[in-house]
């Protein structure tokens, strides 16, 4: 069982990854944009990041670069979670330090064999 950050802007989207995660045993804690989930990642370690990219205050390539900053995750999993699926995001998110992309709507199986490839 992982700990898991889902961060993402719509309420809903947030219930599904949650309800899905749960679902298959993992603790999910949630944030609605990036300041938010920088916050909840320094108050306590998390073993995964999912992330939508578009978001006020702070959008997910932003939120990914600065938690790689942060010694206990440099290594940590983070996974953008997103209806973008252009080449030039999806660039700019692996330069930020993503680990995977998933794209919206996403198929729970699919999110949660994504999850089991990168803990």
């Amino acid at each position: 069982m992982a700990k898991i950050l889902a961060v993402d802007d719509s309420a809903s989207m947030r219930q599904m990854v949650s309800f899905t995660l749960k679902g298959a045993g993992h603790d999910v804690v949630e944030a609605s944009d990036g300041v938010e989930a920088l916050k909840v990642a320094k108050s306590g370690a998390v073993d995964l990041v999912i992330s939508d990219v578009n978001m006020p205050n702070m959008d997910g390539i932003t939120l990914i670069s600065q938690l790689r900053q942060l010694p206990s995750y440099k290594f940590t999993p983070m996974l953008m979670l997103t209806t973008e699926s252009s080449g030039d995001k999806k660039s700019q998110g692996k330069a930020a330090g993503a680990t995977g992309w998933i794209v919206k709507p996403f198929n729970p199986d699919q999110l949660l064999a994504t999850i089991n490839k990168v803990l």
